[in-house]
Protein backbone atom coordinates (compact mmCIF):
# COMPACT_ATOMS: atom_id res chain seq x y z
CA UNK A 1 0.00 0.00 0.00
CA UNK A 2 0.98 3.53 -0.84
CA UNK A 3 1.47 6.75 1.36
CA UNK A 4 -1.57 8.04 -0.71
CA UNK A 5 -3.49 5.01 -0.40
CA UNK A 6 -3.21 4.69 3.10
CA UNK A 7 -4.12 8.48 2.94
CA UNK A 8 -7.66 7.83 0.96
CA UNK A 9 -8.29 4.16 3.30
CA UNK A 10 -11.29 4.99 5.61
CA UNK A 11 -10.39 5.77 8.88
CA UNK A 12 -10.46 2.81 11.17
CA UNK A 13 -11.54 3.40 14.80
CA UNK A 14 -8.60 4.66 17.04
CA UNK A 15 -6.14 4.65 13.85
CA UNK A 16 -4.87 8.70 13.49
CA UNK A 17 -3.30 8.95 10.07
CA UNK A 18 -0.78 12.36 10.07
CA UNK A 19 1.70 13.58 7.03
CA UNK A 20 3.54 15.26 10.07
CA UNK A 21 6.10 13.47 12.99
CA UNK A 22 4.47 15.79 15.04
CA UNK A 23 1.68 13.84 14.58
CA UNK A 24 2.72 10.68 16.42
CA UNK A 25 1.71 12.59 19.64
CA UNK A 26 -1.68 11.92 18.80
CA UNK A 27 -1.17 8.28 20.28
CA UNK A 28 -1.74 9.61 23.66
CA UNK A 29 -5.42 10.39 23.13
CA UNK A 30 -7.72 8.31 24.98
CA UNK A 31 -9.41 6.59 22.46
CA UNK A 32 -5.96 6.19 20.48
CA UNK A 33 -4.36 2.61 19.43
CA UNK A 34 -2.26 3.44 16.87
CA UNK A 35 -0.89 6.68 14.91
CA UNK A 36 0.78 6.36 11.47
CA UNK A 37 3.00 9.09 9.70
CA UNK A 38 3.13 8.50 6.23
CA UNK A 39 6.33 9.46 4.61
CA UNK A 40 7.51 8.13 0.98
CA UNK A 41 11.49 7.30 1.16
CA UNK A 42 13.99 9.30 -0.96
CA UNK A 43 13.92 7.31 -4.62
CA UNK A 44 17.86 7.02 -4.28
CA UNK A 45 17.92 6.30 -1.03
CA UNK A 46 15.49 3.22 -1.33
CA UNK A 47 17.74 2.18 -4.01
CA UNK A 48 20.71 1.77 -2.16
CA UNK A 49 19.29 0.13 0.62
CA UNK A 50 17.38 -2.29 -1.45
CA UNK A 51 20.60 -3.30 -2.98
CA UNK A 52 22.65 -3.56 -0.29
CA UNK A 53 23.83 -7.18 0.35
CA UNK A 54 21.47 -8.41 3.51
CA UNK A 55 24.75 -9.07 5.38
CA UNK A 56 25.77 -5.23 5.16
CA UNK A 57 22.55 -4.23 6.91
CA UNK A 58 22.97 -3.11 10.53
CA UNK A 59 21.21 -5.19 13.23
CA UNK A 60 20.99 -5.39 16.91
CA UNK A 61 19.44 -4.90 19.93
CA UNK A 62 20.81 -2.70 22.93
CA UNK A 63 18.70 -0.29 25.80
CA UNK A 64 20.16 3.25 25.52
CA UNK A 65 19.01 6.78 26.51
CA UNK A 66 18.25 8.56 23.44
CA UNK A 67 21.48 10.62 23.18
CA UNK A 68 23.71 7.47 22.54
CA UNK A 69 21.62 6.31 19.45
CA UNK A 70 23.90 8.36 16.87
CA UNK A 71 27.44 6.31 18.35
CA UNK A 72 25.35 2.89 19.03
CA UNK A 73 23.93 2.75 15.29
CA UNK A 74 27.39 3.87 13.62
CA UNK A 75 28.99 0.88 15.30
CA UNK A 76 26.16 -1.10 14.10
CA UNK A 77 26.84 -0.27 10.77
CA UNK A 78 30.67 -0.77 11.27
CA UNK A 79 29.86 -4.08 12.19
CA UNK A 80 28.80 -5.32 9.22
CA UNK A 81 30.03 -3.15 6.90
CA UNK A 82 27.52 -0.93 5.67
CA UNK A 83 29.25 1.60 3.37
CA UNK A 84 29.51 5.02 4.53
CA UNK A 85 28.41 7.62 2.53
CA UNK A 86 25.38 9.92 2.55
CA UNK A 87 22.58 7.30 2.28
CA UNK A 88 24.15 5.35 5.34
CA UNK A 89 24.24 8.90 7.03
CA UNK A 90 20.51 9.62 6.15
CA UNK A 91 19.37 6.05 7.60
CA UNK A 92 21.11 6.69 11.42
CA UNK A 93 20.19 10.32 11.08
CA UNK A 94 16.02 9.01 10.65
CA UNK A 95 16.55 6.69 13.38
CA UNK A 96 17.98 9.02 15.37
CA UNK A 97 15.08 11.33 14.78
CA UNK A 98 12.22 8.41 15.44
CA UNK A 99 13.82 7.45 18.39
CA UNK A 100 13.97 11.12 19.67
CA UNK A 101 10.49 11.28 18.31
CA UNK A 102 9.44 8.55 20.17
CA UNK A 103 10.93 9.45 23.35
CA UNK A 104 9.32 12.82 23.67
CA UNK A 105 5.92 11.66 23.25
CA UNK A 106 6.16 8.82 25.75
CA UNK A 107 8.00 10.68 28.10
CA UNK A 108 10.26 7.62 28.08
CA UNK A 109 14.34 8.45 29.62
CA UNK A 110 15.05 5.40 28.18
CA UNK A 111 14.81 2.96 24.86
CA UNK A 112 15.04 -0.23 23.43
CA UNK A 113 16.03 -0.01 20.33
CA UNK A 114 16.19 -3.17 17.62
CA UNK A 115 17.27 -3.28 13.99
CA UNK A 116 16.01 -6.47 12.61
CA UNK A 117 17.21 -8.37 9.39
CA UNK A 118 14.19 -10.58 8.45
CA UNK A 119 13.63 -12.79 5.45
CA UNK A 120 11.40 -15.35 6.96
CA UNK A 121 8.33 -15.08 8.82
CA UNK A 122 8.66 -13.75 11.57
CA UNK A 123 5.44 -13.29 13.61
CA UNK A 124 2.48 -14.15 11.36
CA UNK A 125 -0.39 -14.02 14.01
CA UNK A 126 -2.28 -11.01 14.31
CA UNK A 127 -1.64 -9.67 17.75
CA UNK A 128 -1.49 -6.78 20.15
CA UNK A 129 2.14 -6.12 22.60
CA UNK A 130 2.28 -6.77 25.81
CA UNK A 131 3.93 -3.40 26.68
CA UNK A 132 2.77 0.03 26.79
CA UNK A 133 3.63 1.46 23.43
CA UNK A 134 6.04 0.63 20.32
CA UNK A 135 7.08 2.22 17.37
CA UNK A 136 7.88 0.46 14.15
CA UNK A 137 9.42 1.31 10.75
CA UNK A 138 10.37 -0.53 7.71
CA UNK A 139 13.17 0.81 5.79
CA UNK A 140 13.31 -2.10 3.43
CA UNK A 141 10.61 -4.69 2.11
CA UNK A 142 7.24 -4.74 2.77
CA UNK A 143 5.51 -3.03 6.01
CA UNK A 144 3.49 -4.37 9.01
CA UNK A 145 0.29 -5.17 8.71
CA UNK A 146 -2.79 -3.89 10.56
CA UNK A 147 -6.54 -4.42 10.90
CA UNK A 148 -9.25 -4.87 13.12
CA UNK A 149 -10.06 -7.74 14.73
CA UNK A 150 -13.38 -9.14 16.22
CA UNK A 151 -14.14 -11.71 18.48
CA UNK A 152 -10.71 -13.69 18.39
CA UNK A 153 -10.71 -13.51 14.71
CA UNK A 154 -8.04 -12.14 12.18
CA UNK A 155 -9.62 -8.71 10.52
CA UNK A 156 -11.84 -8.97 7.93
CA UNK A 157 -9.08 -6.17 5.93
CA UNK A 158 -5.95 -6.29 6.11
CA UNK A 159 -4.12 -2.63 5.89
CA UNK A 160 -0.43 -2.09 4.74
CA UNK A 161 2.29 0.07 6.31
CA UNK A 162 4.09 2.02 3.46
CA UNK A 163 7.65 0.82 3.31
CA UNK A 164 9.28 4.04 5.43
CA UNK A 165 6.22 5.13 7.24
CA UNK A 166 6.32 4.88 11.11
CA UNK A 167 3.61 3.85 12.86
CA UNK A 168 3.07 3.82 16.91
CA UNK A 169 0.70 1.02 18.22
CA UNK A 170 -0.89 1.19 22.17
CA UNK A 171 0.09 -2.14 24.00
CA UNK A 172 -2.11 -4.20 26.48
CA UNK A 173 -0.47 -2.24 29.62
CA UNK A 174 -1.74 1.18 27.60
CA UNK A 175 -4.88 0.02 26.22
CA UNK A 176 -7.24 2.66 24.22
CA UNK A 177 -10.49 3.80 25.64
CA UNK A 178 -12.85 1.97 24.26
CA UNK A 179 -10.80 -0.95 22.93
CA UNK A 180 -11.07 -0.88 19.23
CA UNK A 181 -9.36 -4.12 18.34
CA UNK A 182 -6.54 -2.96 16.26
CA UNK A 183 -3.84 -5.32 15.78
CA UNK A 184 -1.31 -6.28 13.77
CA UNK A 185 1.44 -8.59 12.73
CA UNK A 186 4.63 -8.89 9.90
CA UNK A 187 3.89 -9.86 6.72
CA UNK A 188 4.26 -12.99 5.48
CA UNK A 189 7.40 -13.05 3.19
CA UNK A 190 8.90 -17.03 3.62
CA UNK A 191 9.92 -18.14 0.20
CA UNK A 192 9.70 -15.02 -1.45
CA UNK A 193 13.37 -13.93 -1.48
CA UNK A 194 12.12 -10.92 0.17
CA UNK A 195 14.73 -9.32 3.12
CA UNK A 196 13.09 -6.95 5.69
CA UNK A 197 15.42 -4.04 7.66
CA UNK A 198 12.89 -3.49 10.92
CA UNK A 199 13.79 -0.91 13.40
CA UNK A 200 11.34 -1.14 16.34
CA UNK A 201 11.60 1.00 19.56
CA UNK A 202 10.11 0.13 22.87
CA UNK A 203 10.13 2.47 26.12
CA UNK A 204 11.98 1.25 29.08
CA UNK A 205 9.26 1.96 32.39
CA UNK A 206 12.53 1.96 34.85
CA UNK A 207 15.06 4.12 33.62
CA UNK A 208 16.98 4.10 37.47
CA UNK A 209 17.30 0.59 36.75
CA UNK A 210 19.85 1.20 33.94
CA UNK A 211 23.76 2.22 33.25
Amino acid sequence: MSVAEVARTPMLPGLAVTDTPEGLSLIRRADAAAAIWTRAPLPAFQRWLDDLPSDQLPRGRVILRPHAVPDMLTALCEQVGTPPGPHRQRLIEDIVALSDIFATTMGAQVLQLRLDVVGTDACRKFHVDMLRARLICTYRGPGTQYGLARQGNDPAQIHDLPTGSAMVMRGRLWPPQPDTGFVHRSPPIAGTGQVRLVLVLDPVDDPDDQP
